[in-house]
């Protein structure tokens, strides 16, 4: 199945932002374009936009002005439906509402060719439900675009039941030649980024809500230990509240309510005040001329122990002991038992791993990083026995290395720990269940939402048994179903094992 030819003319139903964005990526791939919008002044304006758009790349020395006079020429705008009739590839942005987008459809199948492919750029709304009712809803499918449509690569190419899996390829191939990145879902709640992105806000959200951290903290630490470019209460003030939480109930409602989207009663309250993020002049955090951004929580200095012993073999932080040598501290390693970092006051430093620190006689956890050497900051959290010499001993440590420290509360899991294992863990699931593959769910989160690693990424560097274990744990401190792995992650991690011969046969169970 080849892509659509560059002579046929792509029209866009709608002359919004998004409309005109995904107009202007069609036009500057060659097509001819038509931009339709029920209101003329609005059509017409849309293409004015776009023609502008394009005569500014000329300034900024993106296009020559023989391609920018070419590409003018082949954008109009109309409102007359008829219009449309010798279109290739019709895509729909209107207003997020099932009956607008299905009249839109009904109205456009008595003009078009019954091989014109029909798309919606919907984010949330069933693909199958808008075709329901469509004398061919096999050329019919989602092509959901990123905004701004223009700049960000990712496209997610989403089959609904009724989809011919020819026409998903067309379409695949012509965003492809378009010079975007497509990615292939199905027709599941979410598709692949607001679905797999669900914890990064949920688990941050829920930190602050068990009083573990304010939410200035919980985004450096996401940033900074974590890797990832924006933090969620940042990223979500930007987005709009409002936005964001109607997507996580979206998602809630589509799922049957399952506990693993549960939304934020903290981000409720927000939403329910008015505090809508930016656009409203506060949210998590306050904005405007005289407004002061909320500082992180930093610890003090504190002095850094001599010499410390690794315990055992500390997986996702092994890489922590030559950076402890590079800093002068003397470290003796022994294989036994552990994994654990064992201070000098006696006390131990974890990796976080789903428990607290109150079930301990005097335990610190520390929590993931993306890279230890490059991390500038580390979260600690301990518990109520913990004594003042082992924290004391631990932020030491850290700040040795160069680190900023934040301590927190005693939070199973932490913050980034559970938040990448929760990532992780709806991949594994999505991907059982043929939501999309491992490799696609990877790109749409780097492309998507910026992640500094995909999830199945994460996974392979962190180890198959890893989240299952984490999950595991803070599943038993917090029952309820939210943390509870799934089977498919249980899969991977046995698979893992039997790679590794640990499996054991039928005669020897038996």
């Amino acid at each position: 199945m080849t892509a659509i030819e560059r002579s046929r003319t792509v029209a866009v139903v709608g002359a919004g932002t998004m409309g005109q964005g995904i107009a202007q990526v069609a036009l500057l791939a060659g097509h001819p374009v038509l931009i339709y919008d029920i209101n003329d002044d609005l059509a017409t304006g849309g293409v004015a936009i776009v023609q502008d758009r394009v005569d500014r790349m000329v300034a900024k020395g993106r296009l020559d002005r023989a391609g920018a006079e070419d590409a003018i020429g082949r954008i109009r705008a109309t409102s007359a439906v008829a219009d449309l009739a010798g279109a290739a590839l019709v895509v729909e942005a209107v207003v997020e509402d099932v009956a607008v987008k299905r009249a839109v459809f009904e109205a456009l199948e008595d003009v078009v060719a019954p091989d014109t492919l029909l798309a919606t750029n919907t984010s949330s709304l069933s693909v199958t439900e808008l075709a329901a009712g469509l004398v061919h809803p096999g050329r019919f499918l989602g092509l959901h675009f990123f905004n701004p449509a223009p700049l960000l690569p990712l496209v997610e190419v989403v089959s609904g039941f009724a989809t011919d899996p020819a026409a998903a390829e067309r379409a695949y191939r012509t965003v492809l030649g378009w010079g975007k990145t497509p990615v292939r879902c199905a027709d599941t709640p979410g598709f692949i980024v607001n679905r797999i992105a669900r914890p990064f806000y949920a688990e941050a959200f829920a930190v602050h809500e068990e009083q573990g951290a304010d939410p200035a903290t919980i985004d450096a630490v996401l940033r900074e230990s974590g890797g990832f470019k924006m933090g969620p209460f940042q990223l979500t003030d930007l987005i709009g509240q409002d936005v964001n939480e109607a997507v996580t109930r979206s998602v809630w409602e589509s799922f049957f309510r399952s506990p693993k989207f549960t939304p934020s009663l903290a981000q409720r309250r927000l939403v329910q005040s008015g505090r809508l993020g930016r656009k409203s002049g506060h949210g998590w955090f306050p904005y405007g001329p005289d407004a002061e951004a909320p500082a992180p929580h930093t610890a003090g200095p504190e002095a850094a122990p001599e010499k410390v012993t690794a315990v055992g073999d500390l997986g996702p932080a092994a890489g922590l002991v030559e950076l402890l040598e590079e800093a002068g501290i003397a470290v003796t390693q022994t294989e036994h038992g552990g994994p654990y970092i064992q201070l000098p006051g006696e006390g131990q430093l974890v990796l976080a791993d789903g428990k607290t620190s109150i079930e301990f006689a005097d335990v610190v956890y520390f929590d993931l990083a993306l890279d230890y050497r490059g991390a500038t900051r580390i979260a600690l959290s301990a518990g109520e026995d913990t004594s003042e010499r082992t924290l004391s001993e631990a932020v030491g440590l850290f700040q040795k290395l160069g680190k900023k420290v934040s301590v927190i509360g005693d939070v199973p899991g932490m913050i980034v720990a559970r938040t990448v294992a929760m990532l992780i863990d709806l991949t594994a699931d999505a991907v059982a269940r043929g939501a999309a593959t491992a490799e696609d769910i990877d790109t749409a989160m780097r492309l998507g939402v910026n992640y500094p690693l995909g999830p199945s990424e994460w996974h392979e560097r962190l180890g198959r048994d890893w989240a299952y274990d984490l999950l595991h744990h803070l599943d038993e401190r917090c029952p309820g179903g939210r943390y509870a792995p799934s089977l498919a992650l249980f899969r991977l991690g046995y698979a893992e094992s039997d790679e590794e011969g640990d499996e054991n046969s039928v005669e020897e169970t038996a």
